[in-house]
């Protein structure tokens, strides 16, 4: 008996490999996606998590910059696609062509890395050598407010990596975390052991 392979590879381990069906998928994220989106971000993007081949997605770059769904622009000095209105249009009316599963991926995969962006506009790292080992100090920032300035010590530069990495995964409820814990912190009181008062 012969077994289909396919019945053994499940959707998110597939990626869009037809041209045009490419061409959709780019086309309907960029109208989503509410921001601008640079060459480089939209090539992270759409292949970073493996949902289009490289080489497929720059033959649908290129062929949507040749056929007017698509325009490179300049936004305050920075290069950006744009969908033209045939590609918008494109986009709404061709959208189900590809499946469901690929459009929310390529959609949660721009969220993710828009929100890396955005952390790591909001935090300040400074690695430093310290003694026998390394100091980092933090800063938090909302636009011009520094919110919170903190100095940690840790004893080798992959911890130091580690923590950077874990407060840039979620910078806002890392500042929340330390404020709950201040606001929540209470005088030590030691406990009296009642076998005490039999001495």
């Amino acid at each position: 008996m012969l077994l289909n392979p396919e019945n053994h590879v499940s959707e998110s381990m597939k990626s869009v490999s037809d041209l045009y069906e490419v061409e959709v998928l780019l086309a309907y994220f960029l109208s989503q996606i509410d921001q601008p989106c640079t060459p480089a971000q939209l090539t992270e993007i759409a292949t970073g998590e493996g949902v289009v081949n490289y080489f497929v997605y720059t033959e649908a770059i290129e062929r949507m910059l040749a056929n007017g769904t698509l325009e490179l622009v300049e936004e305050d000095s920075v290069e950006v696609y744009r969908l033209t209105e045939k590609g918008l249009a494109g986009a709404v009316e061709f959208k189900k062509l590809v499946p469901k599963s690929f459009r929310d991926k390529i959609y949660a995969a721009g969220l993710k890395l828009f929100a890396k962006l955005r952390n790591e506009k909001s935090v300040d790292f400074e690695t430093r050598p310290c003694g026998n080992g390394y100091q980092i100090r933090c800063v938090c920032k909302e636009g011009e407010l520094e919110l919170m300035q903190l100095s940690l010590f840790v004893p080798d530069l992959d911890q130091a990596n580690f923590v950077r990495s874990k407060i840039l995964l979620n910078p806002s409820e890392f500042y929340a975390r330390v404020i709950d814990y201040l606001v929540n912190n209470e005088e030590y009181v030691p406990e009296i052991n009642d076998d005490m008062d039999d001495i």
